[in-house]
């Protein structure tokens, strides 16, 4: 167990789907939209992939809910108290999970510790240590076994090993999205704590996408569409007939899951390619050719300049629907690349302008 080598193939389905995968990346990344309507798109994705993951977990507020719980800190939900919880949280670790790949940080395991923490127990939790005992998976109705994960004493190598496993993929340039798949397969397999097994996972393959440059600007939802046929998405996890993990589950052939996976990522990434371009088509055009080209949060940043000479962290993270701590860590790199200066430098009252190149 010291390593991990998942066994697959890439089949005719796996291929065409990356193919179209490509497609509508190259499309999206390259299709100009306004700044508001890629801003209405990147939050309506995030509001229902924080809907949909905490939905397949149980979560019983609606869609309609869990966007007043993310809009107004102030709603609460009788009796719901942990739906809302998960909620908030869920989406707080998402603003994270873009905070870190602008970081560029590599997937370790304290990032999966942070996550899991955040998924769990909320934004100030330390990160989570692995179970210390055995979890079993049960059929809610009949109470039967349905997975037995492996041993508590397993996980710390079987999760090391696993995040080896994605070093190499990456240097040996395996495609991203299969490492998602992979990563989220062998993540709910180990099931190395006691809940939020699959929000953490699903997480991890945003994270996964993100950093590798699949994000598609923010604009999709995975998790809806887990959400939208769980039967499929469940099933696609099954790919070994024995509930015990040790009677085959972890060296079995995962070509079935990462079929389901690059597949039903395709499906997502058309649709965000179509509602991109009929965003596009119905007549609203970028005014100026130069900024085009500009990371698409600069653009907005810049924007809020026509109104006043001096922008705050409070400014950013309101304009790009990010926290302050995000908002911080991009107003940094923006000045550590010349075109921000800081004006007033401390602390409570800190704020920036252009430089004089932009001015």
């Amino acid at each position: 167990m010291n390593h991990w080598r998942p066994i697959y193939t890439i089949t005719s389905n796996i291929a065409n789907a990356l193919m179209e995968i490509e497609a509508a990346r190259a499309i999206v990344e390259y299709t100009p939209l306004p700044l508001a309507v890629q801003e209405k798109l990147r939050r309506r994705a995030r509001i229902r992939s924080t809907h949909y993951s905490t939905r397949i977990e149980g979560n019983r507020l609606t869609l309609e809910e869990a966007e007043q719980v993310i809009e107004k800190k102030s709603a609460k939900f009788h009796g719901r108290e942990r739906d809302v919880g998960e909620v908030r949280n869920y989406w707080n670790a998402l603003l994270r999970v873009e905070e870190w790949t602008v970081k560029s940080l590599p997937l370790t395991e304290d990032i999966i510790k942070r996550l899991h923490a955040l998924v769990e127990k909320g934004a100030r939790a330390k990160p989570s240590p692995y179970r210390d005992g055995q979890n079993v998976i049960r059929d809610s109705v009949s109470g039967g076994i349905v997975y037995l994960p492996p041993e508590a004493k397993d996980v710390p190598t079987l999760m090391a090993a696993m995040v080896d496993w994605m070093n190499i993929a990456e240097k040996d340039d395996i495609p991203i999205p299969i490492i998602a798949a992979l990563v989220h397969y062998q993540f709910v397999t180990v099931h190395p704590y006691y809940d939020g097994n699959g929000r953490t996972a699903r997480l991890l393959a945003t994270f996964i996408l993100h950093r590798g440059g699949y994000g598609l600007n923010g604009f999709f939802s995975l998790e809806e569409h887990h959400a939208r046929d769980l039967d499929a998405y469940y099933q696609a996890l099954v790919v070994h007939p024995h509930h015990n993990y040790y009677e085959g589950r972890g060296d079995v052939d995962l070509t079935s899951w990462i079929e389901y996976f690059i597949g039903l990522l395709a499906s997502v990434f058309t649709i965000a390619k179509q509602e991109t371009l009929q965003s596009a088509s119905e007549g609203i055009t970028v005014d100026n050719d130069d900024l085009r080209y500009l990371d698409p949060r600069i653009r907005a940043v810049m924007a809020l300049f026509t109104q006043n000479n001096r922008i705050t962290s409070s400014d950013v993270a309101s304009t790009l629907g990010l926290s302050q701590r995000m908002a911080r860590v991009l107003l940094k790199k923006w000045v550590e690349d010349g075109w921000l200066k800081v004006a007033d430098s401390s602390r409570r009252a800190r704020a920036y302008i252009l430089s004089e190149i932009h001015c």
